[in-house]
């Protein structure tokens, strides 16, 4: 799926303005990047207005997400993305060679003493039906992408979409829908919120009602995504970010500062384990 980032802003647009990307250049762009930003990895708190479903700010929750330092930000998300990207093609394109493409064992007709050019056999690449040259064949398109990379780039993301004010929590409103799906009330919702419904936005749910869903999915621009389905191409391809305070709450816990004390109290047992 090609990605491009055209007249519609987005939050793709909003990184690269954002205090996270300031330079465009990275020293080492075909290297690791999580060896040289194991010390230089930080956590940047910002705090995100609450609105009710009627579209009244109740109040604020901080969001605390580790992010990668503004000189390797870009380069860390570029490289998520498009391992994210990659890693999703099936690799099953697969096209036959004049070996392999049924018939033509006969010499369709005499060499010589006939006006025409010398044929040697009808499945030749140059006739109709024949086989094709250079063509694709089944292969693996995925890539290695370190685990602490993938996730710092995820959290650098959010980061930057919270520091560009493209963000923001609402309460849980499944309530709301429990007498059946609307797609009417939905769109009202999303004007009271601000948000326009011909513009793309990205809602993360810890859980996702049935009549939710129904709700809002005959609407293109809006993305329902629980944890497991977080991912990076939605979160740059939206351009508000619309958190609910479970989904916070697992960010913070998920991709906070107490995780990166968990993963250097995993390195030190593994370097003790290796001493």
């Amino acid at each position: 799926m090609p990605i491009t980032c055209a007249a519609t802003p987005s939050l793709f647009s909003s990184f690269l303005t954002s205090p996270l990307s300031a330079s465009r250049s990275h020293p080492f762009p075909n290297l690791s990047l999580t060896k040289h930003l194991r010390l230089a990895v930080r956590c940047d708190v910002a705090a995100l207005p609450v609105l009710s479903f009627s579209g009244n700010k109740v109040g604020e929750v901080p969001l605390s997400l580790k992010s990668a330092p503004a000189e390797t930000s870009r380069a860390i998300v570029h490289r998520g993305l498009v391992t994210e990207q990659q890693n999703q093609r099936r690799g099953t394109a697969s096209t036959l060679t004049r070996g392999e493409v049924r018939g033509g064992g006969k010499k369709p007709y005499p060499q010589k003493k006939t006006g025409r050019a010398r044929r040697g056999s009808q499945r030749t690449p140059l006739r109709p039906g024949g086989g094709v040259v250079f063509g694709p064949k089944p292969r693996d398109w995925s890539v290695k992408i370190n685990r602490k990379e993938k996730r710092l780039a995820l959290s650098s993301a959010l980061a930057s979409a919270a520091a560009a004010s493209d963000a923001f929590v609402v309460e849980d409103f499944e309530q709301e829908f429990e007498t059946g799906p609307k797609t009417k009330d939905f769109v009202a919702a999303l004007r009271r919120w601000g948000l326009d419904p011909k513009r793309k936005a990205m809602f993360l749910m810890t859980e996702v009602s049935d009549n939710v869903l129904l709700s809002c999915r005959n609407l293109g621009t809006i993305k329902l995504l629980t944890p497991r389905m977080l991912n990076l191409f939605d979160i740059l391809d939206s351009e508000k970010l619309v958190l609910t305070k479970s989904a916070v709450e697992y960010l913070n816990s998920t991709y906070g500062e107490t995780t990166q004390e968990e993963d250097e109290g995993e390195e030190e047992e593994e370097e003790d384990a290796q001493g």
